[in-house]
């Protein structure tokens, strides 16, 4: 089975304990951003963090972007934030910014991995550090870190969902079954739809998953011929609409979606209560990712069966002790290696899991990542 990321090497032991990097962390900077203190001189002068997010269109790099600045400026780094509205020649400009400004560390969620090229080569040669956030950014020897999740897993997870909330393995169907995938642009998407494929494929190819629309890819190579670019709720809930008029007129109804995320699963949700479906018996099952506070809501109102959850909190208590280690000079913390078609890319992965309305309250409330109140509990 293909890595969440890109072609897995090995699996690397952990390298130095949580607490030290913590500790490194607030050596490595005191005082606010801009501290001129000694201190801050002497260990804070390369924490100069650039922080580089796709979009603020998704509460998920909303939370990333303005979570990360916040613990690092915390700890005296400073840092810029930018949003580059998926927009890759934008994204590029404000790279080329940040490392005219002094960055000496870089971190990217990449809105395409395959073109930051030649201006990860300008930072290579201003000595930059660049840390690959969430997304490996592929074929640039640049790259210096990776921190994300196993992202084939979010795909098994909601595979998994599927087949045992519809007994596949016991032989039960047929079902009408839509799958979605992911952005094309984005390369954590393909690893999405083939954790997820691995596991489906085989039923749509014993019939027990039927596809009306047709829309059901071959292979896991050929994912992106069912992909949202941008991961666009308006454009899922198009594309649903358009299969729904299209391939269910004579009064059959969709059973399951394979939706790779929560935005999707919104606009493809808004599609169903368009066409008449409602929540309750008729309901198809609706998978997702991210577990973002609208879909939470739909858990809890029978709308969406399920959402992988990442909590990215964790994410980017790692990356932030990552810089920690990159700053006090010591070996950084990582799980695994990934090539990147360039180099050897370390990397620190965690695992999603999967919530549904019964997890709610535990998983989500009681560890703080949504508020009662945020989801109408």
């Amino acid at each position: 089975m293909r890595s969440p990321h890109g072609r897995r090497i090995r699996k690397a032991l952990a390298l130095t304990a949580g607490a030290t990097l913590l500790a490194s962390l607030a050596a490595c900077s005191t005082g606010g951003a801009g501290s001129t203190d000694a201190a801050g001189d002497a260990a804070g002068g390369d924490c100069n963090v650039g922080i580089s997010m796709p979009t603020r269109s998704l509460e998920r790099w909303i939370n990333d972007g303005e979570g990360l600045q916040k613990l690092l400026q915390d700890q005296g780094c400073t840092t810029d934030l930018q949003y580059a509205d998926n927009k890759t020649d934008q994204q590029i400009s404000q790279l080329q910014n940040q490392i005219a400004g002094g960055a000496k560390i870089l971190v990217i969620t990449a809105i395409d991995g395959e073109t930051l090229g030649p201006v990860l080569a300008e930072a290579q040669k201003q000595d930059v550090t660049v840390i690959a956030y969430d997304r490996l950014i592929n074929n640039s020897d640049a790259v210096d870190y990776h921190t994300g999740f196993d992202n084939e897993k979010v795909g098994e997870l909601q595979a998994t969902y599927i087949v045992d909330s519809l007994g596949l393995e016991d032989g039960k169907g047929p079902f009408t079954f839509e799958p979605f995938a992911g952005s094309p642009d984005d390369n954590n998407a393909r690893y999405f739809f083939s954790g997820a494929w691995d596991v489906l494929l085989p039923y749509v190819a014993n019939g027990q998953l039927v596809v009306p629309s047709g829309k059901a890819p071959a292979s896991n190579d050929d994912w992106a011929s069912i992909g949202i670019l941008g991961w666009g709720s308006d454009d899922a809930q198009a594309e649903m609409e358009n299969r729904l008029s299209s391939f269910y007129t004579g009064g059959e109804k969709v059973d399951v979606v394979l939706s790779p995320n929560d935005s999707l699963a919104l606009g493809i949700e808004a599609a169903l209560k368009g066409a008449g479906y409602s929540a309750g018996e008729g309901w198809p099952i609706v998978t997702g990712q991210d577990a973002d506070k609208a879909n939470v809501k739909a858990i809890l109102s029978g709308e969406q069966a399920m959402t992988a959850w990442k909590d990215t909190r964790v994410l980017r208590e790692r990356t932030a002790e990552m810089i920690a280690s990159i700053v006090a000079g010591t070996e950084v913390e990582t799980t695994t290696e990934f090539d990147n078609g360039a180099t050897t890319v370390k990397s620190y992965q965690l695992d999603p899991e999967v919530v549904v309305k019964d997890d709610v309250q535990s998983k989500l409330v009681d560890s703080g990542f949504v508020s009662a109140a945020d989801v109408g509990l």
